[in-house]
């Protein structure tokens, strides 16, 4: 493999999604003097009263939350879908329009305010792994629920409202454009390689061990080739899963602490509590079959230099292509030399 071309500015392909990314790693010595975030971090308590989801608070929207020990799950006081709508459409030349219906969900991970998803005990994640299987398999089987998308919003600087450690389970009649163009690429893979895509990406990545992060005997964590946020990252299993509903409970653990090991990993980047939006990709559930389909959780984070300093995705990026100066291997690199102790236990 000829790697002097990562030296200068090039062009990597998503086998997902089709698109290209440009790497300009020369930017990289280019100073800054740009927009910084001013962070104020303080110890947050395990409870605080004015907080709409701890347990025993009432939310915004006057429900009353339980006392909860485990992760409390309920659906949107104000959500983006709606599950009783009507079936209508506007076809009109070249105006388009469909009616959209679903079901969207809020995930309070812990009911202590104070605990990230790095700072949780593995028992605990796995209780969270555990209730996304379950959404994943009682919305998918509706009958008007063709996709179900699990994510998280960490942080303010990714829009989050909230700061007690939540995510969100959207669910939807239609499938999302994301997921149309990836199936494509998985489907086309299948049918050529009778393999799945990622599998075969993964083994490659292991052997090559070059944007490896963590790895355990159930899952891979690694920066992908064509990651586009500076310290983008993917967990993968090693087994051709179409969805987590298909995990048992030795898998469900090694999910959970291979999340907890990246997420740590992050932390310690820059010693803050790491912002990202992380989301779960997986097979449509209209019912039909996805042999070719991977499942993968992929983390976005916005940090460049500093904790105070972000990505932003404009201009160029907006107009033309994404683009990011930090390479992959370096992004890897950097984050494989950090402990994997969390930084306020050190």
């Amino acid at each position: 493999m000829n790697k002097e071309i990562y030296s200068n500015p090039h062009r990597r392909y998503n086998i997902l999604t089709g698109e290209w990314v440009l790497v300009s790693p020369q930017r990289t010595k280019r100073p800054w003097q740009g927009k910084t975030e001013k962070t104020i971090e303080e110890k947050k308590p395990s409870y605080m009263e004015d907080c709409y989801l701890c347990p025993g608070n009432t939310r915004t929207g006057g429900a009353v939350n339980p006392e909860y020990k485990k992760p409390f799950i309920f659906e949107n006081d104000f959500p983006a879908l709606l599950p009783d709508g009507p079936h209508a459409q506007v076809n009109d030349n070249l105006l388009r329009a469909e009616s959209e219906s679903g079901i969207c969900k809020v995930v309070c991970f812990s009911p202590d305010h104070s605990l990230t998803l790095p700072l949780m005990e593995i028992e605990n994640i796995v209780e969270v792994v555990q209730a996304w299987k379950s959404e994943y398999l009682e919305l998918g089987a509706k009958q008007d629920i063709n996709y179900v998308q699990i994510f998280e919003n960490k942080g303010s600087m990714m829009g989050c409202s909230n700061p007690h450690p939540h995510g969100q389970i959207w669910s939807q009649r239609s499938i999302p454009t994301e997921i149309l163009k990836k199936s494509q690429h998985l489907k086309e893979y299948w049918e050529a390689n009778k393999k799945s895509l990622l599998q075969a990406y993964l083994e490659q990545e292991l052997e090559l061990d070059e944007r490896i992060l963590h790895k355990n005997e159930h899952f891979v964590a690694l920066i992908p080739y064509w990651a586009v946020w500076p310290y983008e990252a993917m967990i993968i299993p090693r087994k051709n899963y179409q969805h987590i509903g298909q995990l048992n409970q030795d898998e469900e653990k090694a999910f959970a602490e291979i999340i907890k090991k990246l997420c740590i990993t992050y932390d310690n980047l820059f010693e803050t509590s790491f912002p990202y939006s992380s989301g779960i990709h997986q097979q449509p559930t209209d019912g039909k079959e996805y042999p070719e389909w991977h499942f993968h959780m992929s983390f976005y984070p916005p940090l460049l230099r500093s904790k105070n300093i972000k990505k932003f995705m404009v201009g160029y990026e907006l107009f033309a292509s994404p683009q990011r100066d930090i390479t992959a291997e370096q992004a890897a690199d950097t984050l494989k030399s950090l402990s994997e102790v969390h930084y306020t236990k050190q």
